[in-house]
């Protein structure tokens, strides 16, 4: 089993933001997870990274389990598991290049990280997959000169000069415009059918997680509701992630209702 997900649960005081999530992966594939916002959906992807420490629970990849890895253990998983976030968290004031090399500073000396030191190889290896991505022209330019669906590239690219095994999405395209969006998932799509990685989208849209995904996962309220591919997703499934049963009150659970509705099965 690649990974495996065991009653995992993250209690903040009184409150429960994720509750017994529990899923099996047997290989790498594409996994959207949905839900409103408030579903868990991102603090259960900080907790497979590491960011934040569950209260209960396992998750074991490749029969290791991560939840419980300290130290430079801990730092060498979340290399192995690269993280892409809503808002790029690049250097704005950096150049493109240099923000895809901090991808590496996991493996860097501190001397090195210190002065900003990286070795050729690397730098070329950077521009290559800056090149992959159709954005190598941008290398010399400061971060912040480039469009949002750019940075949002180079926030893909810096995840990819960790190699790592899993790339973590934690709503990707949420502040891109449509266009930016597409080219955004078309780019995690290739990634994971060209490089075999397995990927984990955080998604608000039911159409992305129908396009682009091999398997949906939906939470609500901490909890996995709904587990299946996306021929699965009906509507009667989307009225329960999104909590249909309040009547459609919420813009978002009729908006991504309607966006299933135009989308092929």
């Amino acid at each position: 089993m690649l990974l495996r997900v065991t009653g995992v649960t993250k209690r903040f005081g009184a409150n429960t933001a994720v509750q017994n999530v529990t899923f099996d992966v047997a290989k790498p594939v594409m996994i959207g997870i949905i839900g409103r916002s408030g579903a868990g959906k991102s603090t259960f992807l900080r907790m497979m990274n590491r960011l934040t420490d569950a209260t209960e629970g396992e998750i074991r990849f490749e029969d290791r389990d991560i939840l419980r890895l300290r130290g430079g253990d801990k730092r060498a998983w979340q290399s192995q598991c690269a993280m892409i976030f809503q808002q790029f968290n690049l250097v704005p004031r950096m150049d493109v290049v240099s923000n895809v090399l901090h991808g590496t500073l996991n493996r860097r000396s501190t001397l090195a990280t210190l002065f900003n030191l990286f070795p050729q190889d690397d730098i070329h290896r950077a521009i290559d997959i800056l090149d992959r991505l159709g954005i190598a022209e941008q290398a010399p330019k400061r971060a912040e000169a480039l469009s949002g669906g750019q940075q949002q590239r180079v926030a893909i690219a810096r995840a990819l000069m960790q190699d790592p095994r899993i790339i973590l999405a934690d709503e990707p395209i949420a502040s891109l415009d449509p266009m930016n969006a597409q080219v955004v998932m078309d780019a995690l799509r290739r990634i994971h059918e060209e490089d075999g990685r397995l990927v984990v989208a955080n998604l608000h849209t039911l159409d992305t997680a129908r396009r682009y995904c091999d398997r949906v996962i939906g939470m609500r309220d901490g909890r996995v509701v709904f587990d299946g591919t996306p021929e699965q997703l009906t509507t009667g499934v989307a009225r329960d992630i999104y909590g249909a049963d309040a009547g459609f009150s919420e813009a978002a659970t009729s908006t991504a209702i309607e966006a299933l509705d135009r989308v092929p099965a």
